[in-house]
């Protein structure tokens, strides 16, 4: 029997197992294949990456606030990224120039009223201020345009017209030409009670049933003046006045009216001024000033001192002081007249301060030379037409003031 040689097929022994080395070489093998493969796989795919792809640098950047008087320095702005730019430091402000100083401006000096010359008019217009001293060195009053003016003290339409001075303080004394400066004689009345009948007219009724008493009261250095209203035993309204007399005369430190209430005027003479209690705006104290009552003794006490000095158509100018105003009063002094009254028959030197301005009040006095220049009659008309008229009624003895 034939003999088969033997193929390299007929057995299957198992293969030899590779070593370690072989194995590992392997692997480092495959690791550059797929190294070099990611590589040049970019380049083969796409265009150029940008040139920031591969770079992650990270920066922190702290910006100092700048200078106020150094600008910041160009080097450390251009350092900065683009992206982090700080704000650009505040410009400078460019110091300004000093200017030179203005001078000085003086005070404005205070004016200076020019002086006044007055020259002397005939007799027959002679003005006379009352109680300037020589040495005084007061001024006279003011003309008409700067002189104060008041209000109406019953005012229109006033509940009662009954008094002396109830009118307007306005109208100052004219042009003062003609004023007698220098001490003047002057006769006091001496302490006397006055009872006067009133009549008069207020709106569409006359006034009936109503009394008057002025009470007088001074012992050569201080007075006391009352003058009341009374209807049917009730006074309806009063006015009061207080103070000293000296050289000038009177000198008064209070005024008051009552009627529904009472309301007062000062005289403040160490201050130079008059202050009232309705809070009205204090003014100066002028020479010789007088209240609504007062001014009627004063007059009667200037005539009684030197009646020549004080011919008709003369005038006293006075400032006159109510409980809430005060004005300067012209009084033009009349010749004497006979003149019958309830107490009787008189010789009288009448005075008259007439209105100036549209709410004045017209005031008469009656002043009786054989009674040391008292009042027999006192009337005040209204710029409405209302009046008041009082008239002695019980005769006096007749006898010079003291």
């Amino acid at each position: 029997m034939p003999t088969l040689a033997a193929s390299p097929f007929s057995s299957l022994a198992p293969p030899a197992r590779p070593s370690w080395r072989a194995l590992a070489g392997l692997t480092l093998a495959v690791g550059l294949v797929h190294v070099l493969l990611l590589g040049l796989a970019p380049t083969a795919i796409g265009p150029d990456p940008s040139p920031l792809a591969n770079k992650f640098t990270t920066r922190t950047i702290v910006i100092a606030p700048p200078a106020p008087e150094k600008p910041a320095a160009p080097a450390a702005a251009a350092a900065a990224p683009a992206e982090a730019k700080p704000p650009p430091p505040a410009k400078p402000r460019r110091p300004r120039e000093p200017s030179a100083p203005k001078p000085p401006t003086a005070p404005e000096p205070m004016p200076v009223p020019a002086p006044q010359v007055f020259e002397e008019p005939p007799p027959e217009t002679r003005a006379l201020t009352a109680q300037i001293a020589i040495d005084s060195g007061a001024a006279a009053p003011e003309p008409p345009a700067s002189a104060p003016a008041g209000a109406a003290l019953g005012g229109a339409g006033s509940t009662s017209n009954a008094g002396i001075g109830d009118g307007g303080a306005g109208g100052a004394a004219s042009a003062t030409a003609g004023n007698v400066v220098g001490p003047e004689a002057l006769r006091i009345p001496g302490s006397v009670k006055l009872a006067f009948a009133v009549t008069g007219q207020q709106g569409s009724s006359p006034m009936q049933g109503v009394f008057g008493d002025l009470a007088w009261l001074q012992d050569g250095s201080s007075y006391d003046a009352r003058l009341s209203l009374k209807f049917l035993f009730r006074t309806i309204r009063s006015q009061h006045s207080t103070g000293k007399i000296g050289p000038t005369g009177i000198e008064p430190d209070r005024f008051s009216e009552a009627r529904k209430g009472e309301v007062a005027s000062h005289f403040l003479r160490d201050q130079g001024q008059v202050m009232f209690s309705n809070n009205a705006p204090s003014v100066p104290l002028l020479p010789g000033a007088q209240d609504r009552l007062s001014v009627v003794m004063q007059l009667g006490g200037m005539l009684a001192g030197d009646p020549g000095r004080y011919p008709a158509g003369s005038r006293i100018s006075i400032q006159t002081v109510g409980p809430r105003d005060a004005g300067v009063w012209v009084f033009n002094i009349e010749g004497e007249e006979q003149m019958t009254v309830p107490a009787g028959d008189y010789a009288v030197r009448k005075l008259t301060r007439s209105p100036r301005r549209e709410f004045d009040d017209k005031i008469e006095i009656w002043l009786a030379p054989a009674l040391g220049y008292l009042p027999v009659r006192m009337k005040q008309t209204q710029a409405n037409g209302d009046f008041a008229d009082m008239q002695l009624r019980e005769s006096l003895p007749a006898g010079p003031s003291n």
